[in-house]
């Protein structure tokens, strides 16, 4: 009962403050303390006492009394920072005073002439009266997140008398867990955790100014609350960024392992990792170098958060954080005999802005990430959630930051060279079951999401194609069933009317053919499945260089177009119904009703990307054709050289016809020639199709049809094992032209991966926390949520 009458009176005075239009006297503590003394228990609570439409009411109609009691909250919360916070009185004013704000901050964030608000001074600031509202708040919150035996054990002898000063305690004696720069791990209480999830939750909502801006603004918008919270004014800075950073990496959920042992006991750590994530990948999204605010002629101070991580570089530091992020990111992915016995957590998303993040600002960390097979670790979770996503369009941006990273990581060497490790089938995917290696399973992934994925994942085809060409000179043994998905894919790709249908498309032709290029020049040896593919599809490359380019062929392809998706499965024999992996389960479009936060347009390959040759300039590359080779060479790179030019010029060109909006993906069975004005004509054709890179392959072709014909005639095999054989002793060293030089396309940091990473990364932080539902109902403008 007694619990009922404090939420009648938490109400009481709820309606009473909102109905008031004549201003309340800041000094009536009386009526103030109702808000935060005795009141709620729990966040809870405050959001269902305090609907959002009175908040809004209040701002508007009593704009006086909504900024007195926010002025009065954070007095408050400093108050009690000033009192060290030292009784469980305090404390419970302290958290109440945290969730009154959470909840009614993100109704005048959104408003945009409130912002200047938090910029002013507290009334009642004594001696601190140029202290701005907002720094007194975050100064509080970081305060009150290193209080002993509040939100942190105390290291000193107990009793009032003994109890030390916050203003002058020494943070960094008090990191939340252990880790990177910083070797114990403090003992663990459940009431102290819930207490920092809640002071954190406080510490998102002042961030989230960012999210209250359009998308076209944002960017330029430099958010001063992030900004200060990772300057140098923050005494707290560098405790909380060792303390956000080792709590996420050092948990684990599994525990010791004892089944369905999250059922039984309730698990607190878990919504501060959840939480502490969050601020931490917001606050790393913020990078105030040598940039000037948009709003004011004011320098911005270095983020003291993105420099630490920066500087991050012992190897045990390394390694402690990338365990940590594999085992969160494998711990959904975990197979055990008794179903839902062990504990899974959804921070994926979360993550691998974490990861990104990490590679960066510290590229130490992405080399160390590869220069084991640890980065398999990160590999296949991500090829698991592409291939579990791919069908689900509320899960486009999943998608999109999984291609990402490992585009990013792609242009790294050790990359290509580590996917040669034999892939053990761990983990149970919706793909064709074979024996071979993680190249086999990134072939096979990124054919099932180009053949059966959503049609809004058509603007990744460029990336995905992209990591291929990248690591394809290092692939060593491709199997047999990623060889003809290969081909499969060019086979889809190189049909006339799909060619023409849209000015980009022939670029995933180049990629494919560039791919087999490099496989043939530099791993001709291991790779007699990919030879003898090609062998057995030479008609796929003979039509490519036949390919029609008079007006009236290309009117008869593009007609003859099928009501269907463009990637349609061929109907040979390599494409009938094959046996997914044991324990698969096929990928599920949305439920109905999921809510999704709308993205940027994906940005164009040609500005996510450079041009880096993989040879040393004055180094010569191998010949095989022997005599004059040196000179050939010289003249072919010139000409490759040219030939990528040209490629440039021509995907800027077009690059601008590839924005269309998702409503014109999801209609792409039309006839897409006629639409924005643009229709393939014959001489655009003839402008690409003599630079198709077909001569290594044709030339291949020329020299082994005859010999493997001859074989099949003289033995009468019908057994292709011979011939693979044959294949794998065969050579063709002299024989094909002189290798062109390896062209690794490197990721580069542009405007267009920011923007998008940044309505990504707010859009996860606003659909996961939905208890309590923070921005729900809140006129968020970075992105829209839709409901699916």
């Amino acid at each position: 009962m007694g619990n009922a009458d404090t939420k009648l009176n938490f109400r009481k005075a709820v309606v009473q403050l909102t109905s008031k239009t004549q201003p309340i006297d800041a000094t009536d503590d009386s009526f103030w303390d109702q808000f935060w003394s005795e009141s709620v228990t729990n966040i809870q609570d405050v959001f269902t006492l305090v609907p959002g439409a009175e908040i809004r009411a209040l701002r508007e109609e009593s704009p006086n009394n909504l900024a007195t009691l926010v002025y009065k909250a954070v007095e408050k919360m400093v108050k009690n920072v000033d009192n060290s916070c030292r009784t469980q009185r305090e404390q419970q004013n302290a958290l109440n005073c945290a969730r009154l704000l959470t909840r009614v901050l993100p109704y005048m964030l959104e408003e945009p002439e409130w912002h200047s608000f938090f910029w002013s001074s507290l009334p009642a600031a004594g001696e601190n009266e140029s202290v701005p509202l907002a720094q007194s708040l975050i100064n509080a919150i970081c305060d009150l997140l290193f209080c002993p035996d509040f939100t942190v054990t105390s290291t000193k002898r107990s009793g009032p008398e003994r109890a030390e000063e916050l203003s002058s305690l020494d943070s960094c004696e008090y990191i939340w867990a252990g880790g990177v720069g910083f070797a114990r791990s403090p003992a663990r209480s459940t009431q102290q955790e819930a207490a920092r999830a809640e002071l954190l939750r406080l510490l998102l909502t002042c961030c989230s100014e960012t999210v209250y801006r359009p998308a076209h603004l944002a960017a330029a918008h430099h958010n001063k609350w992030i900004a200060y919270l990772t300057s140098s004014e923050n005494r707290h800075a560098l405790p909380l960024f060792t303390s956000l950073l080792n709590t996420v990496c050092s948990y684990d959920p599994v525990g010791i392992g004892l089944p369905y042992n999250h059922l039984l006991f309730a698990d607190t750590l878990e919504p501060l990792v959840e939480v502490a994530l969050q601020v931490l990948i917001v606050t790393l999204d913020h990078d105030t170098n040598n940039v000037i605010n948009g709003d004011s002629e004011e320098s911005l101070p270095d983020n003291l958060f993105i420099n630490y991580l920066s500087r991050i570089h012992r190897d045990e530091d390394f390694q402690f954080v990338l365990r940590g992020v594999t085992r969160l990111l494998n711990n959904p992915l975990a197979q055990t005999y008794l179903p839902n016995s062990s504990k899974k957590v959804a921070l994926h998303q979360e993550l691998l802005v974490l990861f990104w993040k990490m590679c960066d600002f510290n590229k130490k960390f992405m080399y160390y990430v590869l220069k084991s097979s640890d980065v398999l670790e990160v590999l296949v979770p991500i090829l698991y959630h592409l291939n579990d996503s791919r069908a689900d369009q509320s899960r486009v941006g999943l998608m999109h930051i999984g291609v990402f990273i490992l585009l990013l990581l792609s242009g790294e060497r050790n990359f290509g060279v580590r996917l040669n490790k034999p892939y053990a089938a761990a983990v149970p995917m919706d793909i064709a079951v074979f024996t071979g290696t993680h190249a086999d399973l990134l072939v096979l992934v990124f054919h099932k999401i180009v053949t059966t994925g959503h049609q809004r994942l058509q603007p990744l085809f460029d990336c995905l194609l992209t990591i291929l060409v990248n690591v394809s000179p290092y692939l060593k043994t491709l199997s047999m069933v990623s060889s003809t998905k290969l081909l499969h894919l060019l086979e889809a790709f190189s049909t006339p009317w799909f060619l023409f249908s849209q000015p980009h498309h022939h670029h995933l032709v180049f990629f494919l053919l560039e791919m087999f290029n490099n496989m043939i020049q530099y791993q001709f040896d291991g790779n007699s499945n990919l030879v003898y593919t090609i062998i057995r599809k030479r008609g796929v490359f003979h039509a490519l260089a036949n390919l029609p380019h008079e007006h009236h062929a290309i009117a008869r392809s593009l007609a003859a177009a099928r009501p269907a998706k463009p990637l349609h499965r061929s109907r040979s024999a390599e494409s009938v119904k094959e046996a997914a992996m044991e324990g698969s389960r096929p990928a599920q479009p949305a439920e109905p009703g999921t809510l999704n936060a709308t993205l940027p347009d994906t940005p164009a390959i040609t500005s996510m990307t450079e041009r880096e040759s993989a040879h040393p300039k004055d180094q010569l590359l191998p010949t095989r054709s022997g005599g004059d080779g040196q000179d050939q060479e010289r003249d072919h790179d010139q000409d490759h050289d040219q030939e990528n030019q040209d490629q440039d010029q021509e995907d800027h060109r077009t690059a601008t016809g590839r924005k269309t909006s998702d409503a014109s993906r999801e209609n792409n069975n039309d006839n897409v020639s006629q639409r924005g004005g643009w229709q393939a004509t014959g001489e655009w054709v003839s402008s690409w199709r003599g630079r198709l890179p077909l001569q290594t392959i044709m030339r291949l072709l020329q020299v082994l049809v005859p010999q493997v014909e001859k074989i099949c005639i003289d033995k009468g095999l019908t057994d292709e094992s011979e011939i693979l054989r044959f294949l794998q002793h065969g050579t063709l060293v002299g024989l094909l032209p002189v290798p062109h030089p390896i062209l690794i396309r490197k990721y580069q940091a542009n405007a267009g991966t920011a923007a998008w990473f940044r309505t990504y990364m707010w859009g996860v932080i606003y659909i996961r926390n939905v208890d309590p539902p923070i921005w729900y109902d809140t006129d968020v403008k970075l992105f829209e949520i839709q409901r699916v």
